[in-house]
């Protein structure tokens, strides 16, 4: 294991809030890291350049020096418009972790680096975890099967040894943990951290609408659609909004160009298309994250009693 001891004595659960489209902003990352795991939000969601030097403001003014780290999620895709005016504001307000995601990290190591902060980078593949671990980050989130949003191919239990035997940092392991047993299991695999999505979008604190959240609650991992349509990445969806959205789950066999543009043109277009993992089925109403953090370590510290 190789998580940095700053960071590993300060966590209640080896775990990271992961940044979500549409759903994570300020009140969710103040309660994560407030819970006891690390919080994060995509650039994205702030809609503005100055929404996002006021968000990342906030949360570096209102967290005490001995809170788990708070990150930011960066996307380097060429298609991406305001990747550059979002890392200067990065560059401002030096949030401790950035984690790159749908590109290579290598425009933003040096930068990052440059201030002391940690560069994790999104990869779901074992090709593009090689790419990344030769550019220098310090951490690999590996999006495996399974996973909310933008997907991996690769089964969990296949990706993370997998990457533990060529990599030495920091490994983090995403898709379908939604159970303290399954935080577990992603360090018995040889991962630091646990990527939790899907299990706290209904949360109290997230920006996820009302009938995103409810339709979390009825869901279960049969509901869970995978395309290449709507992004031109594979990603999964939850089934009742695609149909809701005038789309054919059945029926989305194409790949769509990439074209990630500007935050408030995606805002528009991915508004009624909700996301889920294959973790859809550990939702069971909609409660403030303390409240999930709490059940998580319960649960954590009950799978590691026989250890």
């Amino acid at each position: 294991m190789s998580l940095p001891a700053h960071i590993a004595e300060r966590l209640r659960l080896p775990a990271i809030a992961a940044p979500m489209f549409l759903v994570s902003g300020v009140e969710m990352v103040l309660a994560a890291c407030k819970g006891g795991i690390i919080g994060s939000f995509p650039a994205n969601n702030a809609r503005t350049l100055d929404d996002l030097d006021d968000w990342m403001g906030r949360i570096a003014a209102t967290l005490p020096a001995d809170a788990p780290p708070w990150a930011i999620n960066l996307m380097v895709h060429r298609s991406y418009a305001r990747w550059e005016e979002e890392l200067e504001l990065v560059l401002k307000h030096r949030p401790p972790i950035v984690i790159t995601a749908l590109g290579s990290p290598v425009a933003v190591v040096e930068a990052i680096h440059g201030y002391g902060g940690l560069v994790y980078a999104d990869v779901n593949s074992l090709t593009y975890a090689g790419k990344a671990a030769g550019a220098g980050v310090d951490g690999l989130i590996l999006v495996a099967a399974g996973a909310g949003g933008h997907t991996g191919q690769i089964a969990g239990f296949a990706f993370a040894p997998a990457v533990r035997e060529v990599f030495d940092g920091t490994i983090v392991l995403g898709g379908g943990i939604g159970t303290g047993r399954a935080i577990r299991a992603a360090r018995m695999l040889g991962a630091d951290l646990a990527y939790l999505g899907t299990r706290l979008i209904a949360c109290a604190e997230s920006l996820a609408v009302p009938g995103y959240k409810q339709m979390l609650i009825e869901a279960t991992a049969e509901d869970i659609v995978t395309s290449a349509a709507l992004t031109g990445i594979p990603a999964n969806w939850l089934r009742s909004s695609l149909i809701a959205a005038g789309h054919d789950p059945e029926g989305l066999k194409t790949k769509a160009p990439i074209a990630l543009g500007r935050p408030e043109d995606a805002a528009m277009r991915w508004r009624d298309v909700w996301s889920a993992g294959q973790g859809a089925g550990e939702i069971r109403a909609i409660e403030p994250l303390a409240d999930i953090i709490d059940d998580l370590a319960r649960d954590y510290a009950a799978a590691g009693q026989g250890d």
